[in-house]
């Protein structure tokens, strides 16, 4: 039985890891906007370090980290979901236990508010793993969970954006996602992964944050997994799990393991990863021109950044 793991004071330790994205806002923004950005990383690192540092699951942590994400508009997920092509707001995530590789997601749903609490029932519920479109939403009507009209996830910065980009195609708003991950005080990990996608994306275009082992993994063997950035690039190279199967079969550390797949897998300037180990470890890399994150652990660590730490 894993009964977690200890800190040099005796304490049970725990570790958190969060990321809003590796599509950040520019450097030459106002201090105003960088300290919004600033301020909801530290509110929503706080809910998962309390949650936590009081005993509570890792499940429950990566889930309320975010929900809170998913309804602050200042990030590509839920409230703050970029357009599709058609100008409307399809959705994407996942959640997953390190227990027993347990795991819910959803692709391509518009009504729900709150899509990684739809994941979580999903996995609970146990019958299936991803679920898409009118059958999730179906699902989540049945199970009582809020839905929303198109007007909530009408975002003015979004619209504009969108049609900003029915002008000029561009590649600079498409790694919007939120996500985190945790240890627990009984040693269990979990990983939770929302989006809206890729700006202007195609009608049921899907990326990687729903699609276990690219964009989401935990496995309490060796680390919980979420990732940010160009979709395709995490699909094809099943990011998440490979930075797994390294720890594995390769004897790698979390940041050795990372950090080859970040630096050396991946294509120039397309994302980041965020990750904790099961010694309680937490690990964020990226090889963008930035990354909204933060992680806490029972240390005392709390650092939140968008650019250097």
């Amino acid at each position: 039985m894993n009964h977690g793991k200890n800190c040099q004071d005796g304490k049970q330790r725990w570790a958190i890891a969060l990321h809003g994205g590796a599509g950040t806002i520019p450097r030459d923004s106002s201090e105003a906007r960088k300290q919004q950005h600033i301020v909801a990383l530290t509110e929503a690192l706080t809910i998962g370090r309390d949650i936590l540092a009081q005993g509570g699951t890792s499940l429950d942590a990566v889930e309320q980290v975010v929900r809170y994400l998913e309804d602050c508009p200042l990030f590509n997920a839920g409230r703050g979901a970029v357009f599709n092509r058609e100008g409307v707001n399809e959705l994407d995530a996942a959640i997953m236990d390190g227990r027993d590789l347990s795991a819910g997601a959803v692709a391509a749903v518009r009504y729900v508010k709150n899509p990684i609490s739809l994941c979580r029932r999903i996995m609970e519920d146990g019958e299936h793993v991803l679920m898409a479109g009118r059958g999730a939403e179906a699902y989540a009507r049945n199970s009582e969970l809020e839905l929303m009209d198109d007007a909530y996830f009408h975002t003015e910065y979004r619209y504009n954006q969108w049609q900003r980009e029915l002008e000029i195609p561009t590649a600079a708003v498409n790694r919007g996602t939120v996500g985190a991950v945790a240890m627990d005080v009984r040693g269990n990990l979990a990983s939770a992964t929302s989006t809206g996608g890729l700006a202007n994306k195609m009608p049921g275009r899907v990326g990687d944050s729903p699609v276990i082992g690219c964009g989401t993994f935990a496995d309490n063997t060796t680390c919980a997994i979420s990732c940010t950035g160009n979709g395709e690039e995490f699909i094809r190279k099943t990011v998440a799990s490979r930075i797994a199967l390294q720890m594995e079969l390769k004897a790698q550390s979390l940041d050795d393991a990372m950090k080859d797949v970040v630096m050396n897998r991946l294509s120039r300037d397309s994302g980041g990863v965020i990750g904790v180990d099961a010694q309680g470890n937490a690990v964020l890399h990226y090889n963008s021109a930035g990354m909204n994150r933060g992680a806490a652990d029972s240390t005392g660590r709390f650092q939140v950044a968008i650019w250097e730490w």
